[in-house]
């Protein structure tokens, strides 16, 4: 049984830099592979992250106005402003649900059942 041994290229600095400058202007990555015998699939698209310019990346590039950032800063504060008050009402339902047990407890009464019961029969007799 005989071990096939694998074959690796080891490539200068200066021969990568020459095939992403052929990628750059215009060739294609499968010609380029062809031409120099190169085996890996994305070799040469790794070669082009590392040495290429930015322009063949794919990249999204967002430009903020002042207009932007600032109304973006507004929101984020707004937003902060919203949590706190929600957090706020939280404790004070909170609060009113303790007293409503705690009175329930006292006065031997559900007040959540009675006091819907209340209002609705009052509104009948009149």
């Amino acid at each position: 049984m005989t071990k096939t041994v694998r074959e690796f290229n080891r490539y200068s600095i200066s021969f990568k830099k020459q095939v992403v400058e052929e990628v750059e202007n215009g060739s294609s990555y499968s010609y380029l592979q062809k031409k120099y015998d190169i085996r890996g699939a994305e070799t040469i698209q790794r070669w082009v992250r590392s040495f290429g310019r930015d322009h063949l990346l794919n990249k999204r590039v967002r430009i903020e106005t002042m207009d932007e950032k600032r109304r973006l800063k507004e929101l984020e504060e707004e937003n902060k402003r919203l949590k706190l008050a929600l957090a706020d009402s939280i404790v004070a339902n909170k609060m009113l649900e303790t007293l409503i047990d705690v009175a329930n407890d006292e006065y031997k009464t559900d007040l959540k059942k009675n006091f819907g019961n209340g209002l609705f029969q009052k509104g009948l007799k009149k």
